[in-house]
């Protein structure tokens, strides 16, 4: 059952794309037939189903207007070839890595030319060429249409479709399952029996006489750049196309996922087949996989026996095709459009992430105004863009207090935040005592390094009393000394000895603040502290402001922290709600809320994270 629903489907998109790409529609069918009977017993995904693709139908009417339907074979057998190549070198998972930005802003590229190609041959007109041109020429249609009752007679009945096409899905089952173009179709074939209606139908060849098979003498235009250079595209899009439907596909069910290199492979031996007969360059498509989800398809013989309908109709029903309007065709393809164009996306994008919004924005620009290739090149090239400020991001947080000065850097400091590194630097210059704590940056480059160092020396050979930089993984004077109180015995005298001694052995341990003489660090408000011994004891109970915190400041200590893994025992007798604290390396120690059951932040190597 689930074939013959994705054959009702892609009986009319095969044709309505072979119309808009400007070939015979038999030629369309044959793309389809291929994509089911070969590409279907073929690996890679099982939901899939290819044909040919309403996102290449614009390409493939500029080429062959310009180069002949005669080329279109060769282009597409070595596009094929290519992604047999690709495939075999796995590079099937890099499509996986692209932009989202430029994946739908590539989609809505493909769709807005689209529709306003589909636009003229909604009114029984030709188009003018490339997007640009169809776009300038619309206001020209219009008075066309407005003048000519033939072509207000095809925009009626084309309108009507694509309006059915949008509403369809509101139809409850049963009769909401059958597929929209289908009922268009028919519904447009019978009203344009109607006298009232004078409007072109298709214009039907026999499929066996529209195969023309490649041969060696075919080839020989291949060495024009211009046809070069289409190959590419193709390949990169067909590729392009099919994965991402593929990556789409398998969220809808939940058997076997996709295999990407193997899908490509099968995508590129469809395409070989479907240029050496001439035919259209096929993909998997989205519109025909959704369907065969949906109709309950769990194998790979669902699409097989699509492409079976699809061979038997062409052979024995052909001039059923011929009662066909051209309007209705352009109708379904205008809705197929939309869906890709799909505004709405470009302002939930927008909303998102307003970087990501402008590569969407630039890649649509850019494929309707160039082409597809470069369109899709210049949005990777934003998106890398993007991506290397976002990466450069770097805070700094200045500090000062009399002649002592601190900056705090954090991020990513490389040569594209250097101006920015410089003038903070020299911002603290006046002081006499700096400190540049560098422990907060993630990626610090040679050229942002070789500043800081170069100016740290200049300034202590100015007679600056103290600079020190502190990198990743370097301690301060201040935390050198309590992480020696904290291996120390909690012993009041012993503690202040190993403080005082940690202070005096740190390289600049002669300029910290003088610190009393506490036994070991405590929390209060989630900020730490030392606990002091001689301070009187609090009352910690149930309800005590204090509740759910371990150590509170004037709370006497007791227990070793020699060894590192030994706890801390509190004077109060709570253990469910005060939760004792780790010295050394151990990582997996927390504070408690006072609920008991809520980490706040974890211990690495005795230092507050």
């Amino acid at each position: 059952m689930a074939s013959v629903v994705v054959f009702l489907v892609a009986l009319p998109l095969c044709i309505g794309v072979a119309a808009a790409s400007g070939v015979s529609v038999s030629l369309g069918i044959i793309s389809g037939i291929v994509g089911g009977l070969i590409v279907g017993f073929l690996p890679g995904s099982t939901f899939q189903v290819s044909g040919p693709a309403a996102g290449l139908a614009v390409l493939v009417l500029e080429f062959t207007t310009e180069h002949g339907v005669e080329l279109l074979g060769p282009v597409v057998l070595i596009s094929g070839l290519l992604q047999m190549v690709l495939g075999m070198m796995k590079m099937g998972r890099l499509f996986q890595s692209i932009s989202l930005a430029v994946v739908q802003g590539m989609l809505a590229g493909i769709g807005l030319p689209l529709i306003l190609s589909q636009t003229y041959a909604l009114v029984d007109s030709k188009q003018l060429g490339a997007a640009l041109k169809n776009l300038a020429g619309l206001p020209d249609l219009a008075t066309d249409v407005l003048s000519d009752g033939q072509k207000g007679g095809a925009l009626l009945l084309g309108g009507l479709t694509v309006v059915l096409c949008f509403l369809w899905k509101k139809v409850p089952a049963p009769l909401g399952r059958v597929p929209a173009p289908l009922v268009a179709v028919v519904l447009g074939s019978l009203a344009a029996a109607l006298p009232m209606f004078d409007v072109k139908k298709v214009v039907v060849d026999d499929m066996l006489d529209a195969i023309d098979v490649v041969g060696p003498t075919d080839l020989g235009g291949l060495l024009d750049p211009a046809v070069l250079m289409m190959i590419v595209t193709f390949t990169i899009i067909a590729s392009a196309e099919s994965l991402f439907s593929a990556a789409a596909v398998d969220r809808m069910h939940t058997g076997a996922r996709t295999q990407y290199n193997k899908e490509l492979f099968s995508q590129g031996v469809g395409n070989t087949v479907c240029g050496l007969l001439g035919a259209l360059p096929m993909t998997a498509v989205i519109v025909r996989s959704a369907v065969n989800v949906q109709a309950g398809g769990k194998t790979k013989i669902s699409r097989v026996l699509h492409g079976a309908w699809l061979l038997g109709f062409g052979l024995l029903l052909p001039g059923l095709l011929g009662l066909i309007p051209v309007t209705v065709l352009a109708g379904i393809l205008l809705h197929a459009g939309w869906k890709l164009f799909n505004p709405p996306a470009f302002i939930e994008m927008w909303k998102a992430d307003r970087g990501e919004g402008i590569v969407m924005f630039i890649t649509t620009l850019a494929i309707v105004v160039a082409n597809l290739l470069e369109g899709v090149l210049a949005g990777l090239a934003v998106a890398i863009v993007l991506t290397v400020l976002r990466m450069s991001t770097m805070t700094i947080r200045r500090s000062t207090e009399g002649d002592f000065a601190r900056l705090e850097l954090r991020g990513n400091a490389t040569f594209l935040r250097l101006t920015r590194l410089i003038d903070a630097l020299e911002s603290v210059s006046g002081a006499s005592r700096v400190e540049i704590d560098a422990r907060g940056i993630v990626h610090l480059d040679m050229a942002c390094l070789s500043e800081i160092e170069g100016w740290a020396e200049q300034r202590r050979k100015a007679g600056a009393e103290h600079v020190s930089v502190l990198l990743r993984g370097d301690q301060s004077a201040q935390e050198a000394a309590e992480s020696a109180v904290a291996r120390a015995q909690i012993d009041p005298e012993q503690s202040a000895t190993a403080h005082s001694e940690a202070i005096a052995a740190h390289p600049h341990g002669a300029e910290s603040e003088p610190v009393p003489q506490f036994a070991a660090r405590g929390y209060v408000n989630g900020s730490v502290h030392l606990a002091d011994p001689h301070q009187p004891q609090h009352d910690h109970n149930r309800n005590d402001q204090h509740r759910g915190r371990p150590y509170v400041h004037g709370a006497p200590i007791e227990g070793e922290l020699t060894d590192g893994l030994r706890p801390v025992q509190p004077t109060f007798d709570e253990p469910a709600y005060y939760q004792p604290w780790y010295s050394g390396p151990v990582v997996d120690s927390r504070q408690w809320d006072g609920r008991g059951d809520q980490p706040l932040h974890p211990y690495d190597e005795g230092h507050f994270r």
